[in-house]
């Protein structure tokens, strides 16, 4: 920030000068020469004085004409930072009272804690206020003598402040990631305001918590929500405030530990068995009424196993039909991928081989909402009977691509890249070529 209000600061200075030809001029004062400038009208509400009279501790002509520029740089950070203090707004009146003490070239402290100051820099401290009046003393006071009182975060406040603070997570995720990123944050702090409102992050007591899980538990035993669920808000609650309290430097303690819930057991989804791929999801005209792109996703992912949104983001160049391998290539462009290993090529192969043949351009209608395909695909599985039990998914076809690798005797290392899945040791060498891939694939091909 300090770069960056240096950098502002200047070119202020040179287009002020430059707007009125106002040109900076050095007299010589006792054999010291001084910058004399008049005060630009931007800042006449926070500087009483007309003109300014600036030491530049030198009685060298050309070493002052050096020093000139920075010095009335400097002056104009140093009103920047008072002007930015002018305002009612508490959270901005404390930092810019923070950035104008290191201007003064002091390190903000409180009062009381300036009170104990050795005297003579009490002294200083004290005198560069009393040279000022009106607004001008008052920003200065709380800058330098610790007047500004240090804001209290609401709850609200602290998602505000998040989306900043945890930008780098954020980085390469297309627009439909991003929301579906904050919306869980969103509503986690917002089922925590309606249970103990919008309070300061320094009020909030181990009794307010415990009430927000006593909710959640009444809601668990109730059969309307999922220990994980309930889980998913408290790691999301934790992940927030905790950014906040740590980037905003605030020094509290919350009491968010000791609160998650003894989870299920972790269920995952089921294969499907390839006799009821066979049978039911390729059987003539199973899939007709499903529309173009999702039913070549569905049927693309046969034979890949890729992710719903992996498939659902692919751009027309990373659909590779006319070569000798026709394949696809996984890559983060407009998006953001599950993590480093999810980048891969997978060929194509079988009935996955003849559905990228119909969607060669890609799938603009869920490029910018992956959710929507899954819930139409999974809507359209159910209401047509094509789902093998009530807890298969379209991501079941992912599960029963693992499965009958596993089956074929497919090599550990091939099946992790195909997956895209992590391999757990350090990787040596290439690994398998498309080529080869494409063989072990098309042996087990449906």
């Amino acid at each position: 920030m300090r770069i960056f209000a240096n950098h502002f600061a200047k070119q202020l200075a040179i287009h002020d000068a430059a707007e009125h030809g106002d040109r900076m001029k050095l007299i010589r004062r006792n054999r010291t020469f001084q910058l004399v400038r008049r005060v630009p009208k931007r800042y006449e509400r926070i500087e009483p004085r007309k003109q300014v009279w600036i030491s530049l501790h030198t009685d060298s002509e050309t070493v002052a004409q050096q020093k000139a520029p920075t010095a009335w740089a400097q002056m104009i950070e140093g009103w920047e930072a008072m002007l930015a203090g002018a305002t009612d707004d508490a959270e901005r009146q404390f930092q810019a009272a923070r950035e104008l003490a290191q201007v003064r070239g002091h390190r903000y402290l409180s009062a009381d804690r300036v009170a104990k100051l050795p005297r003579d820099e009490l002294l200083e401290r004290v005198e560069a206020v009393t040279k000022l009046t009106g607004d001008a003393a008052q920003i200065e006071a709380r800058a330098v003598l610790g007047g500004a009182r240090e804001p209290g975060i609401k709850i609200s406040r602290a998602l505000e402040l998040f989306w900043t603070l945890a930008k780098q997570d954020t980085i390469g995720k297309s627009e439909d990631q991003l929301r579906r990123w904050e919306h869980p944050r969103k509503r986690a702090i917002a089922n925590l305001i309606e249970e103990i409102g919008d309070k300061e992050l320094a009020d909030i007591t181990p009794d307010d918590m415990l009430d927000f899980r006593e909710t959640w538990m009444d809601r668990i035993m109730a059969g309307d929500a999922q220990p994980d669920t309930a889980n998913k808000d408290l790691q999301h609650i934790g992940n927030i405030l905790r950014t906040v309290v740590k980037m905003k430097r605030l020094g509290l303690v919350l009491p968010l530990d000791g609160l998650s819930f003894k989870a299920d057991k972790e269920r995952t989804r089921p294969p499907f068995s390839v006799e009821w791929i066979k049978t039911k999801l390729l059987a003539p005209g199973a899939l007709d009424s499903l529309n173009t792109e999702a039913r070549c996703i569905l049927l693309g992912m046969i034979n890949t196993g890729y992710r719903p949104g992996e498939a659902a983001g692919l751009l027309p160049h990373h659909i590779r039909l006319d070569v000798d391998v026709p394949h696809i290539s996984i890559e983060p462009e407009g998006r953001q991928l599950k993590n480093k290993v999810s980048e891969r090529f997978i060929p194509l192969v079988g009935v996955s081989l003849e559905a990228f043949k119909q969607c060669a351009a890609g799938f603009p209608r869920y490029q910018a909402s992956s959710a929507g395909l899954s819930a139409t695909v999974n809507s359209f599985l159910r209401e047509n009977g094509l789902l093998e039990t009530a807890e298969h998914t379209l991501y079941s076809l992912r599960h029963t691509f693992e499965d009958r690798m596993l089956a074929a005797g497919i090599d550990e290392r091939v099946r992790r890249d195909l997956f895209g899945h992590a391999l757990g040791r350090e990787r040596y060498g290439e690994g398998a070529t498309l080529a080869h891939k494409r063989d072990l694939l098309q042996a087990i091909a449906l």
